[in-house]
């Protein structure tokens, strides 16, 4: 059966493109995709490139395959057609969804690394630090201002997800601020118990109690 040919949509290709095409029919993928939308949108290449602000042979070649569009282009593409997309595994088809846009950054604003696990190590206080009353102080000032110190480990990494498991995500500002409130509240804990059992530890009065 002879293959027949939209030699209409086919205007201003170049050779190659019109060779390619011919070699069709093609799989799914990208190209598949971007000819779903113009049929959900009924138009042409030439209606769709005029939508996106395109030339029709930019399009011509996303159906082809010889090039693909921007991830940006694609999720316009999809939206123009009232489309979603679902990212999921293979072995399992478990949904993977984005990272969270809310996840926690450091103190120049600057989002952690995506592959690193991020931990609490209690309230921030600058490097060096050795001070008792320094550390006290810093601890007071960056309770007050919800700035808990991140940590996040590199040569150990393996290790910890060994024994904790792989965070699915980067937690958010409050989620780390709730867990240094949490390491407080485990710290006066300790210290009551030791109060309470050794009372000649007793400090003076306003001692440790930031």
């Amino acid at each position: 059966m002879e293959t027949e040919f939209d030699w209409q949509q086919m205007e201003g290709w170049s050779r190659e493109e019109v060779e390619w095409y011919a070699m069709g029919p093609f799989d799914g993928g990208i190209p598949g995709t971007v000819r779903r939308v113009r049929r959900v949108l009924d138009v042409s290449q030439r209606g769709l490139a005029a939508i996106l602000g395109v030339s029709q042979s930019v399009v011509a070649r996303w159906e082809t395959g010889r090039t693909s569009p921007r991830a940006s282009v694609l999720q316009q593409l999809l939206r123009l057609a009232g489309l979603g997309s679902r990212v999921h595994e293979l072995e399992t088809g478990e949904e993977v969804e984005p990272m969270r846009d809310d996840g926690a950054r450091d103190r120049a604003g600057r989002r952690y690394p995506a592959h690193v696990d991020l931990y609490v190590g209690g309230w921030w206080r600058p490097r060096g630090i050795e001070s008792t009353a320094d550390i006290l102080g810093w601890r007071r000032r960056s309770r007050s201002r919800r700035a808990p110190r991140v940590v996040f480990h590199t040569s150990l990494r393996h290790l910890y997800r060994l024994l904790d498991g792989t965070p699915v995500d980067h937690p958010a500002h409050d989620q780390l601020v709730a867990e240094a409130v949490h390491l407080d509240e485990l710290r006066e804990q300790r210290r009551q118990r030791i109060l309470d059992e050794r009372p000649w530890f007793r400090p003076p009065p306003g001692w440790l109690t930031a």
